[in-house]
């Protein structure tokens, strides 16, 4: 199996969610998209993984994030991210251990900028392992939401000026990431309180965490409407309507959106059968 195929493959084990966008846009574009999500979904899974005390997740990702800073005319060596993973190779899971193939995916032209991008995610993860996420106040959490996700709405911004030009507005990006972010934060708040983290500053509700992520939302909104009819506007349409639709099961008293609801979201927007995807 060639590696895009088998990308594809990893991708939708990882995010049904992300999956349906990405599989959907032009290739070069789905390329480089589909390498800069599994890199971010590689590190991703190291800042969650349940098994691994902090210090080591911290230092995991500074390895990441200093690998990738090495990247050569040609990428990497055959064995760059070896000796970070040696001793956890038996605890990280697949999408991590093969951040090395998603990274060299991404189309010449356009990946040193993603290496770069998540090179400093990798870096801002590693901070907040050390501080155990601490947040406290609504800086704290506007601080945590730009590193994990307020930066992929700038890069993405960036694939789609790499692309075809689209250019966009880069505040709104950030808005468009962030509001994305804080839906999956009030999704599963539970859990991450069972693992010793909450990310509601002091005093916050659900209520208060629920109006940050529309005022974020709407940000996400306006940053949809100014994307003229392309491959940006179709792939940023899919993620904004499922936080939407999760954020109003989640006020409605549902624990997440069931299989049928992403279903009846989904299938009108992008005209086809989910299960042909």
């Amino acid at each position: 199996m060639d590696l895009y195929r088998d990308a594809l493959n990893i991708l939708k084990k990882t995010s049904r969610t992300f999956s349906i966008p990405i599989v959907r846009l032009p290739l070069g574009l789905q390329e480089a998209v589909a390498s800069a999500y599994l890199c971010f979904r590689a590190i991703d899974q190291i800042e969650d993984h349940p098994d691994l005390d902090n210090p080591t997740k911290a230092k995991l990702l500074r390895g990441i994030s200093l690998t990738l800073q090495e990247a050569g005319v040609d990428g990497f060596g055959s064995d760059a991210f070896c000796v970070g993973f040696r001793t956890h190779e038996d605890s990280l899971e697949e999408v991590t251990l093969r951040i090395q193939e998603w990274a060299m995916l991404a189309p010449a032209t356009i990946a040193p900028r993603i290496w770069d991008a998540i090179a400093a995610m990798s870096d801002r993860m590693a901070y907040w392992a050390e501080c155990n996420w601490e947040i406290n106040t609504r800086s704290d959490l506007d601080r945590y939401t730009f590193s994990v996700a307020g930066a992929v709405g700038l890069l993405l911004s960036d694939l789609w000026a790499w692309y075809d030009g689209t250019q966009t507005n880069r505040n709104l990006a950030v808005g468009f990431g962030r509001g994305l972010q804080v839906v999956n934060m009030l999704r599963n708040h539970k859990e991450d309180l069972a693992r010793g983290v909450d990310f509601y500053p002091k005093g916050w509700s659900s209520e208060d965490m629920q109006k940050f992520a529309r005022f974020n939302l709407a940000m996400a909104d306006a940053y949809n409407n100014s994307l003229p009819t392309g491959p940006a506007l179709d792939f940023c349409q899919v993620p904004l309507t499922l936080a939407y639709g999760t954020l109003d099961a989640l006020e409605n008293g549902k624990p997440k959106l069931s299989r049928s609801d992403v279903i009846a979201l989904i299938e009108p927007l992008i005209g086809m059968n989910l299960n042909a995807i």
